[in-house]
């Protein structure tokens, strides 16, 4: 991971990735950091308490290089345990904290364990428009792992009226031109840079969402710095296997469904009070829209999560009582 170029000086990139219950997704994601070239990686991985083997996938992944969480702004791979479930913001505000400490690390990459990267993605990553100092968060492309040639995200737009959120060229051909920078409002949190600059303006992520929404209330507290775009960098995703997340051709889960609501009705009374009456009525018609498609759960959890309900009974059995009492239930 710290080969150098003889043109150039070798870049140091600090990496967050925040795991619950990742133990079939991790390994690649970490096997894939490892064999990036010409960087220097900081990669410090935030378990939020999980249930299952992640910890133990991350060591034997990882092996004798794994280091303590003192040393966690160290070059290398370090984990640390949480605790608690106390979602994704503290998570990677945790992370964030401790490479923050190494002042050779000027970006920082947060990246879902469900990613897997190119070798040579980092270093791009890290070098992009590096004398920009105008520059917060950086987006590129990701694409879907199980369909390559089709793009996920290219950064996001907001719609104020309601709160919701549009991936630019969603499902468009990995081939389709990139989009003007001036068009991205934020970057997705599966895989987004972040400038040091942008931390020490925007400050940590918001915790209250608990999940979504985090990184597009961020996006928003970056000041006069811009969001870039940097076209020669692809991430693969494997969408939705940590929370249920919306797919292609399938419908997001009533986790995902209550939760993401409920950030958004957050996200709005927050950033965009008068968009809460478009989003109340955006949410009665698209949980009519399930209803219709016959996923009725679904459709109760989002309307339970915009109207600030409890959680249903199964999205509140899944979650932990330290995650219960950080949602107020």
């Amino acid at each position: 991971m710290a080969a150098s170029l003889a043109s150039t000086p070798t870049p140091h990139l600090g990496v967050v990735i925040v795991t619950y219950n990742a133990a079939d997704v991790i390994a690649d994601c970490l096997r894939a950091l490892q064999a990036a070239t010409d960087v220097v990686l900081h990669v410090v991985v935030v378990d939020n308490a999980s249930s299952d083997q992640t910890n133990a996938v991350v060591r034997d992944t990882i092996g004798p290089t794994l280091l303590s969480p003192a040393q966690a702004g160290a070059a290398g791979i370090a984990l640390i345990k949480a605790g608690v479930n106390g979602g994704f913001a503290a998570g990677v505000n945790l992370g964030l904290a401790r490479l923050a400490r190494a002042p050779e690390i000027d970006r920082f990459w947060l990246l879902n364990p469900d990613c897997i990267t190119q070798p040579d993605t980092p270093r791009t990553l890290a070098m992009y428009r590096q004398d920009d100092p105008q520059i917060g968060l950086i987006a590129h492309r990701v694409v879907y792992a199980d369909n390559p040639e089709m793009i996920q995200i290219d950064g996001g737009t907001i719609d104020r009226r309601t709160g919701i959120t549009h991936n630019i060229n969603q499902f468009a051909d990995r081939t389709a031109p990139v989009p003007k920078e001036s068009q991205i409002e934020f970057v997705t949190g599966a895989s987004l840079i972040a400038t040091r600059a942008f931390y020490e303006t925007a400050g940590p992520m918001a915790e209250e969402y608990f999940l979504y929404y985090e990184e597009v209330d961020w996006a928003l507290r970056r000041g006069p710095l811009r969001i870039a775009y940097c076209p020669e960098a692809v991430v693969l995703h494997k969408a939705g296997s940590a929370i249920g997340s919306q797919r292609m051709g399938s419908v997001a889960s009533p986790f995902s469904q209550y939760f993401k609501h409920r950030a958004r009705a957050m996200f709005l009374r927050k950033n965009f009070p008068p968009g809460l009456i478009g989003g109340m009525f955006w949410s009665l018609a698209k949980a009519g829209q399930l209803v219709l498609q016959g996923h009725g759960p679904e459709a109760r959890a989002l309307l339970r999560g915009y109207f600030g309900l409890a959680p249903p009974a199964s999205v509140l059995a899944a979650l932990s009582p330290e995650a219960r009492e950080r949602i107020g239930r």
